[in-house]
């Protein structure tokens, strides 16, 4: 994020491992899977061998499952989720159920969904048909970051509607999730969201002022000079600047949807998880058993036979057989460092989100990938590429995208699904919002239309409930 605190020592640097890692996180197992086979295809210096070894202390192990040299025994406390990378050959035998008993495996598989999509699915009850071109043209004009590539102006004239017809699109647009996305810039991001925020919290004052004036003060972090700009001292302006760094994102598209890219061709499908997640009984206090796919079985390595036959190579083919040996060392290093940072990844969200995985989205708590980042110690884009593009089987063998882990709505828009398919007769969307209330969940009426749009429910008024088995109607 752009007013996220990072520390220094954590700041990345560009390097060449560093570099590699990003881009190998990024990958899912099958991608993964792919580059290893060219990567072996054309590299003599890397080698793949039988032998299973551990990840973390290369010791050999005999069989699929955790490491019994390095890994905690299996009864580990109950909340404390054991967590190891393993072959897709190993999930039939140990925690994951991919095979046998699944009749209709796309019941179970998640597909990801575009952001115009979303967001249009999400307002489609308030346009009227002249004002859905108007949404298209401008749904499909964002970037990866959420924010317009076009003026309103712009789409106006090619409309031949008037600019206020096109700024009311613009603000549905802008308070459906993730808020603030169909906006021109990320200052009017901010503002947007900071508008909705207010409905049901209150901001520290002159923060709608900090955001106006002091865009270039926040993203240096100069509060002295912002303090100056608002006529504050500078711890105020520095809890404006929390405030707003911990509360509101000038990226919207990137706080939802981490590294969706838009405009692509075809959006990802998930037939085959890359993160299993089963239970080690049916008991409530069983740890969980986390299995990170790994693309290979065996060990991959840089050829002894290669290094060796290295200091006597000919000189004419000396400096190709060093950048091979390089290059697989640095890919065998790089790989390891990819483990390590998912291990780490899914060991505090599978701690954090327990209730979710094994009872469901009411369960669910909200979560920013900055906040998980902040908890790491790494930075925000680690989490952004580790969490793209994954999909996570739970204990009930249905298959999510791991994105879907940090959807901050979907506790509430699950309570709001209970209400509904409870109610003895059709409820308005502010009886919604007062029942929700009761529950802890403080959102204003317009989020529940929001959310009610977003779940594909008329509104009351348009909702027709058949006759119960109670009696009532």
């Amino acid at each position: 994020m752009l007013l996220q605190t990072q520390k220094t020592s954590l700041r990345p640097q560009t390097t060449a491992h560093l570099a590699q890692t990003m881009s190998l996180l990024e990958l899912t197992s099958a991608e993964l899977s792919q580059k290893i086979e060219a990567a072996l295809a054309s590299n003599p210096a890397l080698e793949l061998t039988e032998e299973r070894r551990c990840p973390y202390c290369h010791r050999p192990t005999l069989k699929a499952g955790p490491c019994p040299a390095c890994k905690a025994p299996l009864a580990a406390a109950a909340d404390q989720p054991i967590v190891f990378v393993s072959p897709r050959r190993d999930f039939r035998r140990s925690g994951g159920q991919l095979e046998e008993d699944s009749d209709s495996p796309e019941e179970w598989t998640a597909a990801a969904e575009d952001l115009p999509t979303f967001v249009g699915r999400q307002i489609a009850p308030e346009l009227s048909l002249e004002e859905r071109a108007l949404a298209a043209h401008l749904l499909t004009s964002l970037d990866e970051d959420g924010l317009l590539t076009v003026s309103l102006s712009e789409v106006a004239r090619y409309h031949h509607v008037p600019l206020a017809r096109v700024e009311r699109v613009q603000r549905l647009i802008q308070r459906a999730e993730p808020l603030g996305v169909g906006s021109c810039s990320p200052q009017e991001a901010l503002l947007v969201q900071l508008e909705v925020l207010a409905e049901t919290r209150t901001p520290p004052r002159k923060t709608e002022q900090a955001i106006r004036l002091g865009m270039d003060a926040l993203s240096r972090r100069a509060y002295g000079e912002l303090g100056r700009l608002l006529g504050v001292s500078t711890e105020k302006a520095i809890q404006i600047a929390d405030f707003i760094s911990e509360n509101l994102n000038p990226y919207p598209a990137r706080a939802y949807w981490g590294d969706i890219h838009q405009g692509a061709a075809q959006q990802p499908f998930y037939p085959e998880p890359d993160i299993i997640i089963s239970r080690l009984s049916e008991t409530d206090d069983t740890p969980l058993m986390v299995e990170i796919v790994s693309p290979y079985a065996g060990a991959l390595r840089v050829n002894t036979l290669f290094r060796q036959a290295l200091s006597e190579a000919p000189p004419e083919k000396a400096k190709a057989w060093q950048q091979d040996f390089e290059e697989a060392a640095l890919l065998v290093k790089c790989l390891q460092q990819r483990d390590n940072t998912l291990v780490r990844l899914m060991q505090r969200l599978a701690t954090l989100q327990r209730a979710y995985i094994l009872y469901g989205d009411a369960h669910i708590i909200p979560l920013t990938r900055a906040q998980l980042a902040q908890e790491l110690e790494v930075h925000e884009s680690t989490v952004s590429r580790a969490v793209a593009g994954k999909a996570v089987q739970l204990p009930n063998r249905k298959i999510v995208p791991l994105a879907r882990w940090f959807d901050r709505s979907l506790n509430v828009r699950t309570a709001l699904l209970q209400i509904i398919a409870e109610e003895e007769q059709p409820l308005s969307d502010t009886q919604i919002a007062r029942l929700l209330a009761r529950q802890g969940f403080d959102v204003a009426r317009r989020t529940v239309a929001k959310y009610r749009s977003m779940e594909g429910i008329l509104p009351a008024r348009l909702r027709h409930h058949p006759t119960r088995p109670n009696g009532h109607p």
